[in-house]
C-alpha cells in the first residue's frame, strides 16, 4: 500500500460490505493483495443480509411462529426484537473481524464517490480520503423504493410509516398493520406480524396474489394467509396517507372504489432499487440503466475498465446467494481462468419465508406448456401426503406440493413447495435439476424419516399428463 497525507493506493477497492464484496475482499486479502473496504455506516458491517435483511427478519419470523396465544403481543414482540438485536450484534462483530483481522485489509467508514477512473473519494464529516486502485468493485446493494404520495413524508417523519428496516423496531407494537405491496417482502412481514398478533391488511395492486407464480399455488398461499387472519385487498392502490395522533388513515382505490383504512403502522413494501445515487458513476464512465442499476456483462464487468459490480446494485434478482456467486465470477476474472459467468446459473431456487415457507425453482406448469413441452404434473395437498409426517409432527400440515416433469425425458422442469422445511427440500430439487437427476430417481430415493423430503416419494408417484 502506498499513501500520501490524504490518499491511498491499494490493489483492490471494494465499495459496500455486502455478501459478495466482503467474501471477495477476504479471498483477495488472504492471497496477499492489499484491499480497502469502504462502508458508509459502521452499523452495516457485514452487509444488508446480516444487519437488516435475511437473518434479522427470519429471526423474527421464527419467534412469531413460536408465540403462544396467551402471550401478550407487545411484550412478546419486545423480547423478540431484543433477541434479534443481540444476535445481529454478535454476527456484525464476527463479520467485522472477518476483514479487520487481516493485515492486508484497510477498513474505512464513510461515503464513497467516484471522482475519476478507478479513483474514489471517501468522506466522513469534514474528513476526506482518496483511494486509487487498478480494480474497483461496487457492492452498494439496494435501498427501499418509496412512492411519492400525499402525506407520506409527514407519516414517515412521525414514525407511522415504515420500510422493511425500520419496522423491525416498531415501537409500540402495531396492533393494526397495513402492508403496501404483496411481493416477497410484503408477504413475509404480513405473515410475521400476524404471527405476533397484529391485525394485518395487505394491499395488492394486482388482480390476484403472486401473478407470476402458478395460479394453484398462489391460491393456496392466499388461503393460508387468510386462515391466519390476514386480509388481502386486490387491485388496491394507495392514494395518500393522513397521519393522526393515534393512527394513520390510508386513502385507497380498491377495484375502482374509494376506501379508507386505519392502521397503527404502515409498511411500504413497494420494492427495492439499486443504491447508485450520488456515487459519481459518470465520473468513472460507468453506465446505468433506466432504473439506476449498473450495467454489467456476463462477467460482471461494467463499462469502465477495471470496475466490477456485485449483488443488487447491478439489478436482477435480489438474493444474497446470487451476490455470493457474483464474487466467484469476479474472483475467476481476477485470479482464475475467467471462465465463470452469470450464464452458468441453472435452476436457482428461491424461498419466501411465510409460515409455512414457499419455495420455488424452475418452470411453472403454465410456463412449461407455453414452451411447447409435453409435461407430467403432480400436485398434492401436504395434509394428504401419507409419506410426509413431519409437518404433522410440527403441527402445521398446511400447504401444497407441485412438481412439473418433461414427459419424454423424465427431466424435472420445476417445483413449487409450500410447506414446512420447503426452504431445504427445494435445494435438493434444484441440485437434481442441475445434475440431471431424473424424477424417477427422486421418486425412488431413500430419505430420512420423518422428513419433508419424503414427500418426493409419494408425490412423484402421482405424475400424470396435463389435459
Amino acid at each position: 500500500m502506498t499513501n500520501s497525507e490524504n490518499s491511498l493506493s491499494v490493489d483492490v477497492l471494494v465499495i459496500g460490505w455486502g455478501k459478495g464484496g466482503k467474501t471477495l475482499a477476504a479471498a483477495l486479502a488472504g492471497s496477499g493483495q492489499k484491499v480497502a473496504m469502504v462502508e458508509q455506516f459502521a452499523s452495516m458491517h457485514g452487509g444488508t443480509c446480516i444487519n437488516v435483511g435475511c437473518v434479522p427478519t427470519k429471526t423474527l419470523v421464527h419467534d412469531a411462529q413460536e408465540r403462544r396465544e396467551d402471550d401478550d403481543a407487545a411484550s412478546y414482540w419486545a423480547r423478540a426484537v431484543q433477541r434479534r438485536d443481540t444476535l445481529i450484534g454478535t454476527l456484525r462483530d464476527v463479520n467485522h473481524h472477518m476483514l479487520a483481522d487481516l493485515d492486508t485489509v484497510t477498513l474505512v467508514d464513510g461515503r464513497a464517490r467516484f471522482v475519476g477512473e478507478r479513483t474514489v473519494e471517501v468522506s466522513g464529516g469534514e474528513d476526506r480520503l482518496t483511494f486509487t486502485a487498478p480494480t474497483v468493485v461496487v457492492n452498494t446493494g439496494a435501498v427501499p423504493s418509496r412512492p411519492d404520495l400525499p402525506g407520506i413524508d409527514a407519516a414517515i417523519a412521525s414514525g407511522r410509516v415504515h420500510d422493511s428496516t425500520s419496522l423491525q423496531h416498531a415501537d409500540p407494537f402495531p396492533r393494526r398493520l397495513a402492508v403496501v405491496g404483496a411481493g416477497p417482502i410484503g408477504l413475509e412481514f404480513a405473515s410475521m406480524f400476524a404471527g405476533f398478533g397484529a391485525e394485518v391488511t395487505v394491499l395488492n395492486r394486482r388482480p390476484r396474489l403472486l401473478p407470476a407464480e402458478d395460479e394453484e399455488v398462489a391460491a393456496e398461499v392466499q388461503s393460508v394467509l387468510e386462515g391466519d387472519g390476514i386480509t388481502v385487498l386486490h387491485e388496491a392502490d394507495l392514494r395518500g396517507v393522513e397521519d393522526g395522533p393515534e393512527q394513520a388513515l390510508l386513502r385507497l382505490d380498491v377495484a375502482g372504489r374509494s376506501r379508507q383504512l386505519a392502521a397503527d403502522a404502515v409498511l411500504l413494501a413497494t420494492g427495492r432499487r439499486p443504491a447508485t445515487d450520488d456515487l459519481g458513476l459518470e465520473a468513472a464512465g460507468i453506465d446505468v440503466d433506466e432504473r439506476g442499476a449498473i450495467v454489467v456483462d456476463e462477467h460482471l464487468r461494467t463499462s469502465a475498465h477495471g470496475v466490477y459490480a456485485l449483488g443488487d446494485v447491478h439489478g436482477g434478482a435480489q438474493q444474497t446467494y446470487l451476490s455470493l456467486d457474483d464474487h466467484r465470477i469476479v474472483l475467476s476474472q481476477l485470479t482464475g481462468d475467467g471462465s465463470r459467468s452469470t450464464s452458468d446459473r441453472v435452476a436457482v431456487p428461491t424461498t419466501t419465508f411465510l409460515t409455512p415457507p414457499l419455495a420455488a425453482v424452475g418452470l411453472t406448469e403454465a410456463e412449461a406448456r407455453e414452451q411447447g413441452r409435453n409435461v407430467l404434473v403432480a400436485t398434492q395437498k401436504v395434509a394428504a401426503i401419507k409419506a410426509m409426517p413431519r409437518p404433522k409432527t410440527l403441527g402445521d400440515p398446511r400447504g401444497l406440493v407441485k412438481i412439473v416433469v418433461d414427459a419424454g425425458t423424465d427431466e424435472i422442469l420445476g417445483a413449487r413447495l409450500f410447506h414446512v422445511d420447503a426452504q431445504e427440500v427445494i435445494n435438493l430439487i434444484a441440485l437434481a435439476m442441475r445434475a440431471g437427476t431424473t424424477a424417477t430417481q427422486l421418486r425412488d430415493g431413500i430419505w430420512t424419516h420423518p422428513s419433508s423430503t419424503e414427500a418426493l416419494n409419494e408425490t412423484l408417484g402421482k405424475l400424470a399428463p396435463v389435459e
